[in-house]
């Protein structure tokens, strides 16, 4: 199998002396050109194999699954991870005027997207990554396509638009958000998708990731709780973010509301707390 591999030969006669190693030799055999759309997992496993027979006696790593699952993705959002850090601050704002020059940047990202489409062997994260990293990309491309403007609800039909094609399909944002995402049963969406608004969950500056999504979903959701400005939290009482009232039954799942906001935020609040909302703005996030 690994001599129809060409070049990548080369790789399987380096000597590994650590797991570390054998990371990089199995990344270098996925990036070889002659073998980057047939790589299979047991063409990776076979020169893991190959690298540990050759390694010596005396050597104590453990060559295990956890590894290969380490370098295994489904998708590559790196693009998109270093637009949102060039153009979005540590709080969430985005410069759409400089993403906008940036557009080409942004359109291979996308193009990626619509060649990439989510398959039935990817992993629950890589899906939901892609997921939201696609409402948000096309959410910023629907924006610079209508910049300048004061509020995303100023763009005529911007989550019922179709406007975008991912595969041989037409998507629109309300599609993306209630269709796919909701589906999934993953209420912390909510704040890690962007509706490009102030009152929105902040867009960070940083793409979502299969690997580190648990922890990104957290993060996500104490950040936009503990924020003063979408949510006002005490014991006894709650003035929250409309979007537990427009999104209510997703918060519902293993409990109440309170049982939800409890689990993420920094208060202890009580189960009668008086429960109130806050005015929502639109205006763009920049």
């Amino acid at each position: 199998m690994l001599s129809a591999c060409g070049s990548s030969k080369k790789v399987v006669d380096t000597r590994a002396t650590n797991e570390e190693t054998v990371v990089e030799i199995v990344e270098t055999v996925q990036e070889e050109p002659e073998v980057q759309e047939e790589m299979k997992e047991e063409v990776v496993e076979e020169v893991i194999e190959d690298v540990v027979e050759e390694m010596p006696e005396d050597n104590d790593i453990e060559v295990t699954e956890t590894s290969l699952e380490a370098i295994e993705t489904a998708f590559d959002h790196d693009v998109f991870d270093a637009l949102l850090k060039k153009h979005v601050t540590d709080q969430g704002n985005v410069n759409y005027k400089a993403f906008k020059a940036d557009r080409t940047e942004l359109k291979t990202y996308l193009t990626s997207l619509s060649n990439n489409m989510p398959k039935d062997d990817w992993k629950r994260e890589d899906v939901l990554a892609y997921w939201i990293n696609a409402y948000n990309a096309f959410t910023i491309k629907l924006i610079i396509d209508n910049y300048p403007t004061k509020s995303i609800k100023d763009i005529k039909d911007p989550w019922g638009a179709r406007f975008f094609k991912l595969g041989k399909k037409w998507y629109n944002l309300n599609e993306i958000e209630h269709q796919i995402l909701r589906k999934m049963d993953e209420p912390r969406i909510h704040f890690a998708i962007n509706c490009a608004s102030v009152s929105c969950p902040q867009l960070f500056n940083e793409a979502f990731k299969a690997d580190t999504l648990e922890e990104q979903l957290t993060t996500a959701t104490k950040v936009f709780l503990s924020d003063t400005s979408r949510n006002e939290l005490t014991a006894n009482s709650i003035k929250v973010s409309k979007i537990f009232k427009w999104f209510s039954k997703d918060f519902k799942k293993d409990g109440n509301l309170i049982d939800f906001l409890n689990k993420y935020s920094e208060v202890a609040i009580s189960n009668k707390a008086k429960l109130s909302y806050m005015d929502y703005d639109w205006n763009l996030n920049e």
